[in-house]
């Protein structure tokens, strides 16, 4: 299991800007109306707090630093993974915030910001697991299955880096939502889920040992948030971005989400 320090430590934002280009002053919307939409499916990133009933996070808390930086309103709307990237492309909404790893086929449909985090993923399994420890041993037990969301990068380095290159591979059982792989894994409907180690730590954490991480890191991801073709939100979050970084408010976040916060209390 990851401790808090290890965590973080693998947790890093990626180089974002010159400092030269944080100095300078960031481009102001005059007060516009920008639509987000997120799924509240991947905590701590964004999810509905069970307490509160709120949807909370640090990409919520990101994004509304944003908007307080570039003077934007923001309308935050939800809809699920499998339609997210379609209907930003679309013009649906303004931009979209769910963990959404960049990748060059996805290039093709939305723009992509600038990298705001860096994560790596691992495998999430009841804490009383103990027929396999890692990636390798877990492909050797036949009837082991992985939960996954179709077209995610946990999916496909299911299907590439820890099955046999297959996306029909019947060990992977498909589900809407990243709870719902993580409730299938609980009920022992799957034996694993991959996740970024962080909103791994955030359901280990609210577990009582009933989750753990095992094994290796199986690959790095860099966030950002997406956008249709050509908007001119681009470049005004990505100085915002720069900025955050800059004055230590993502450094903060950070801190908040993943080594103060602990999910259920």
């Amino acid at each position: 299991m990851l401790t808090r320090r290890t965590l973080f430590a693998g947790l890093t934002l990626a180089a974002l800007a010159p400092a030269a280009a944080c100095a300078q002053a960031l481009p102001g919307l005059k007060g516009r109306t920008v639509v987000v939409v997120t799924e509240n499916a991947y905590p701590p990133l964004q999810f509905v707090d069970p307490k509160s009933g709120n949807a909370i996070g640090w990409e919520y808390d990101a994004m509304n630093e944003i908007a307080k930086k570039l003077n934007f309103k923001v309308e935050y709307q939800n809809v699920s993974w499998d339609a997210m990237i379609q209907a930003v492309s679309d013009g649906q909404y303004d931009i979209g915030m769910t963990g959404i790893t960049i990748k060059d086929d996805r290039k093709e449909k939305v723009d992509f910001s600038d990298p705001y985090m860096r994560s790596e993923q691992f495998m999430l399994v009841r804490g009383d697991e103990k027929r396999f420890s890692d990636a390798e041993s877990f492909a050797k037990v036949d009837d082991a299955l992985i939960g996954a969301q179709p077209g995610t990068t946990p999916f496909y380095t299911a299907v590439y880096s820890v099955l046999d290159g297959n996306e029909q591979n019947p060990r992977i059982k498909l589900f809407e939502t990243f709870g719902a792989t993580v409730q299938a894994l609980k009920t022992g409907d799957v034996d694993t889920v991959l996740t970024d180690g962080t909103a791994g730590k955030g359901y280990v954490d609210a577990s009582n040992g009933g989750l753990k991480l095992i094994g290796g890191p199986l690959g790095t991801e860099d966030f950002g948030f997406i956008f249709k073709k050509g908007s001119d939100l681009v470049a005004p979050v990505n100085a915002a971005i720069a900025a955050l970084k800059a004055d230590g408010t993502l450094d903060a976040l950070n801190k908040k989400w993943f080594l103060d916060y602990k999910m259920g209390q």
